[in-house]
């Protein structure tokens, strides 16, 4: 019989990154640089099925390296950062796809509105730290679409195209530290 690990983001070997067209012709990659979480597994590493996992983003760290724009993401026109400081993940299925690779399907909370999403998170392997700890390490890739959570500024071009895409892609490398 496993029992259970407990397992907390580590911020500092983490990053959060989205990625949305511009004008439909490039794209502008953001992060956000706060961000907790953790995981509940089983101790088998070969197959880490029925996790539990949970994500909190704070929006007020939100950085595309362009200090207008974040602000601009801050305000109500996008994030309204003021009253939805936070966007949270909460899992509902971790099923093993093949391999390495998981489907991981939850609940994400964006501006007051929680949508079930489904993602792709891809088990990058464990190792021990300097200090002896084990540390895992996933990716997690997919895609949502603002306008369904609430984000549905769009400013138009001269030319009446839409300045920004719908899809917005989420990459996320997380790397999970036992909980002490």
């Amino acid at each position: 019989m496993s029992t259970l690990t407990k397992w907390a983001v580590d911020p500092l070997h983490s990053e959060v990154q989205f990625k949305v067209k511009h004008l439909v012709i490039s794209t502008v990659t953001g992060s956000f640089n706060n961000f907790t979480g953790g995981a509940t597994t089983n101790d088998d590493f070969s197959d880490f099925s029925g996790a539990e996992i949970h994500f909190s983003l704070d929006v007020n760290s939100i950085d595309t390296n362009q200090a207008q724009r974040d602000e601009h993401l801050k305000s109500a026109d996008f994030f309204d950062a003021e009253t939805y400081p936070h966007i949270s993940f909460l899992s509902t299925s971790f099923q093993k796809v093949k391999g390495d690779v998981y489907k991981l399907t939850g609940n994400l909370t964006m501006k007051g509105i929680t949508k079930p999403v489904e993602v792709t998170a891809e088990y990058g392997g464990s190792a021990k730290d300097a200090y002896g700890n084990t540390k895992i390490g996933f990716e997690v890739t997919g895609v949502v679409n603002r306008k369904e959570f609430g984000l549905t500024y769009n400013a138009l071009t001269e030319t009446g195209g839409l300045a920004l895409g719908e899809d917005i892609k989420l990459i996320a490398n997380i790397q999970l530290a036992p909980q002490a």
